[in-house]
């Protein structure tokens, strides 16, 4: 007999998705073009930059044909101030970092301004909004504003995991990175799990559990505990709600029932 499948997607399936997202390598050497499904890859033409998908990139590294540049945010001084945000701002005591803005929009951070999918275009003319992973939010930038504080990007537990596995002599101080991300990742976890509040909400109808800026591995590995939370505050509410039922028949069964009453209750319930 076969187990049933975990809900939602799996983690090894959100690490496959993740190897769609685009970083930046310095090939070492001269490379034809590709005709890949995702788009047209351009010859690599050493010592200048390209970005390529991520399974790619770590092909490449491993064949030793090419260098991958870390993504921005994964540095030790970025991983440092986005960890000092997370943990003691008090604007994200109980929120996370919010996520990169989207390409050509302002930074939600900087501006205060709410950021917009802009729509993009197909070769048939096709409207479509792009979305991680084909957003270049690991791409390494050479003008970073000091104004920009680092932000994770959607993937950034599977993109860290594989650079630090194939490509950590491409990466500075990867020991205090793997440090910095163990901590990071522990205090956004926390934070998931202690908003047992706003799920009690969620379940009653009061409203939605603000998510902005978790991750995708953070998403799938914490479906279960969330999913499990909200059927079982549901299962509590239901019974509580049987409860009043079957005492208010009581209470008309013995005559001690006020209809009066159950129109205020009614109205205060709605």
């Amino acid at each position: 007999m076969a187990f049933p499948l975990p809900r939602g997607i799996t983690p090894s399936e959100i690490a496959f998705l993740a190897e769609m997202e685009l970083v930046s390598v310095v090939p070492r050497q001269r490379l034809e073009g590709l005709e890949l499904l995702g788009g047209p890859i351009e010859p690599l033409v050493p010592p200048r930059r390209a970005s390529l998908p991520l399974w790619l990139a770590l092909l490449l590294k491993r064949q030793r044909r090419a260098n991958i540049m870390p993504p921005p945010w994964l540095h030790p001084e970025p991983l440092k101030l986005i960890l000092e945000v997370e943990s003691h701002h008090e604007d994200y005591k109980n929120a996370f970092s919010p996520p990169p803005p989207l390409p050509g929009q302002p930074s939600v951070r900087d501006h205060g301004l709410e950021s917009k999918a802009r729509p993009q275009y197909t070769r048939d003319g096709e409207r479509y909004l792009a979305a991680p992973p084909f957003l270049p939010q690991n791409v390494a930038q050479t003008n970073i504003s000091s104004r920009d504080i680092p932000s994770l990007p959607f993937h950034w537990i599977e993109v860290a995991n594989m650079l630090l596995d194939a490509a950590s002599d491409d990466l500075v101080d990867p020991d205090q990175i793997r440090r910095l991300l163990k901590d990071l990742r522990e205090v956004r976890m926390a934070k998931i799990r202690s908003g047992v509040d706003a799920l009690d909400a969620a379940a009653s109808g009061g409203g939605g559990v603000a998510l902005t800026g978790v991750g995708a591995m953070e998403m799938g590995e914490e479906r279960g505990f969330l999913a499990g939370v909200v059927d079982n505050l549901r299962k509590i509410g239901a019974s509580k709600e049987q409860a009043r039922r079957e005492q208010l028949a009581e209470q008309r069964a013995n005559g001690g029932y006020d209809e009066a009453q159950d129109d205020e209750d009614d109205d205060m319930e709605f």
